[in-house]
């Protein structure tokens, strides 16, 4: 039979790694290392492609860190790339029940690398075809769950990386955003007056996005660039920051990093300093090969630390120095080739000048830009806006835990219609639950229902952030979007149950339930005997009781936004 091939390679050599053969270009000098059981590092400098098939049986889904659908693609399916300022170098192949059966990670690539995945229709295989300049691959072949498997990549990648920042304990902390509730109508005193509320519901940062530095109100970008406060909104942008601070709270502020908008001052100095201009945004993207752009950037954000007292920035996106236009030669006056190395060098500068004022110092960043190589620039990473979808939250925020070693991973901003039954309020938080949730809607305009609400998942977030951000997480059923995950510690095991699916019940210490399904019945599995309590989805206390899981399985109710506590004797 003839087997079609439409990713050759041309010329190859034979690398093994345990079952596995790939068949490398320009890989004569490739080294292998078994680092342990089922996983090997292959270092192959003089590398520009590997390709190598595993058998599709008991296959059910293949991840990337791009989110989505983690469906299994054919062979001809377009390549995922991978670069500093989009993506990340990892994908997985699982099979039944959530075990790995094949996960292959790159270290951090100088230039941008490609994945192409997919089942060759004439021989049932997958097929895994790399791109990239000096190959250096982890390949996990273990039988571990998938979850291990690639959170073991983003931990090599940390080995790699050597001294990173350590993490501020106010990035873990739940926080409040003005952009879905406020879109770009934010002035001093909405902000102030959003801020009080939100720091006594359990929130410690306020993050007050675009339209600060406008009063323009079209939703383009044709007023970034210069980053001038609204004198109208803001007239003592200093003032204001210091009394939102007096509150409790840290504050950050959005910025469009790589655009300048057609009625900005900015926008004439830097002609010829663009990769592209954007006619849908009504601005261009700045070329950061140039000094004088990134020393432009620089100071204008670090404004916000150094003169007004901010507490860090929110940088927005970056991926945008990755789309077309940068394949161009620079011209005059730049002071390096690639878009990728002009954007390390711009975060480098900028993150080092800001840590001269404020070492502890807070920067989110945004899905797609994820690499392992921004992780000195960011110590905050969000999901891609996804408004109202709660599923989509919990995939993505899933998702980018398994890969952002030491980054807190922040939900895309929360939140609901005002109609919204409290129930469904509580739905909202717990498919966060695994991430630092961000608060966007009117608070002044909530029910006492849906404030009971907040207030009650906000601080289980807070009570139980060590286990639920630091602990191991265990997603189950990627091919379904992730319909129960778990986290644990050495104490405390906590389950978030999206659909009607059973829990077991670990032999010691704390469990805890949150279910988001409108199915109150929870069957436990589980032996023995333990004290249990049910709150509902504003906290109240609806039940007590002692089980006895002799028969090794149980039923108890608990209502759609309630929590499940079971405690040993």
């Amino acid at each position: 039979m003839q087997v079609w091939e439409p990713y050759a390679l041309g010329e190859t050599t034979p690398v093994r790694a345990g079952a596995v053969e790939l068949a490398m270009a320009g890989a004569a000098d490739a080294t292998v290392t078994q680092v342990s059981d089922g996983i090997w590092l292959i270092d192959a400098p003089g590398a520009t492609a590997a390709q190598w098939r595993v058998p599709c049986v008991n296959v059910s889904a293949f991840w990337t860190p791009v989110g989505g659908t983690h469906w299994v693609p054919p062979i001809w399916s377009a390549p995922l790339m991978s670069r500093l300022t989009a993506g990340s170098p990892v994908v997985s192949l699982i099979g039944t029940a959530g075990a790995n059966v094949c996960t292959v990670g790159l270290a951090e690539p100088v230039a941008q690398a490609s994945f192409t995945g997919g089942v060759m229709e004439e021989t049932g295989e997958f097929v895994f075809t790399l791109h990239g300049e000096g190959l250096r691959i982890r390949l996990d072949l273990s039988e571990r769950p998938f979850s291990a498997a690639v959170a073991g990549v983003a931990a090599w990648w940390q080995e790699e990386a050597g001294d990173l920042p350590a993490t501020p304990d106010r990035a873990r902390l739940p926080a409040y955003s003005t952009w879905y509730s406020m879109h770009q109508n934010v002035s001093a005193e909405s902000v102030e007056f959003q801020a009080k509320l939100a720091k006594e519901l359990g929130c410690e940062t306020i993050i007050v996005d675009d339209g600060w530095q406008t009063a323009d109100r079209a939703r383009g970008y044709a007023f970034c660039g210069d980053w001038e406060p609204n004198v109208a909104a803001f007239p003592d942008i200093s003032g204001h920051v210091a009394r939102v601070r007096e509150l409790g709270m840290a504050y950050l502020l959005w910025y469009a990093l790589p655009f300048v908008g057609k009625h900005n001052a900015a926008f004439e100095r830097f002609e010829g300093r663009f990769l592209r201009y954007l006619d849908h945004m009504d601005a261009a993207v700045l070329d950061p090969r140039y000094p004088e752009v990134r020393e432009f950037l620089i100071d204008r954000l670090a404004r916000a630390i150094e003169t007004w007292g901010m507490d860090g920035l929110k940088i927005d996106f970056v991926d945008r120095f990755a789309t077309p236009g940068g394949d161009l030669a620079p011209g005059a006056g730049a002071d390096c080739v690639d878009v990728d190395e002009g954007v390390r060098r711009l975060l480098h500068d900028l993150d080092a000048r800001l840590r001269l004022t404020k070492p502890e110092v807070l920067i989110e960043h945004r899905q797609p830009y994820t690499s392992p190589g921004l992780w000195h620039y960011a110590n905050m990473i969000r999901a891609v806006d996804c408004p109202l979808s709660s599923q989509e939250n919990r995939q993505r925020t899933v998702d980018l835990r398994l890969t952002a070693g030491p980054v807190a991973v922040h939900s895309d901003m929360i939140l609901w219609h005002p109609d919204e039954p409290a129930e469904q309020v509580a739905a909202h938080l717990i498919n966060a639950l695994f991430s630092v949730p961000q608060i966007s809607v009117d608070l002044a305009a909530q029910r006492p229902d849906q404030l009971a609400a907040i207030r009650f998942w906000l601080g289980i977030f807070r009570r139980h952030l060590g286990t639920l951000q630091l602990g191991t997480l265990e997603p189950e059923q990627p091919e379904h979007g992730y319909p129960l995950v778990r986290a644990r510690d050495e104490r405390t095991t906590i389950v978030a149950r999206y659909a009607p699916l059973p829990v077991e019940v670990p032999n010691s210490g704390e469990l805890l339930i949150a279910n988001a399904d409108p199915d109150p019945r929870v069957v436990l599995y589980g032996t023995g005997s333990a004290h249990v309590e049910v709150h509902n989805c504003g906290g109240a206390l609806v039940r007590t009781a002692t089980l006895v899981l002799e028969s090794g399985v149980c039923l108890v109710e608990v209502p759609m936004g309630g929590l499940l506590t079971l405690r040993r004797d």
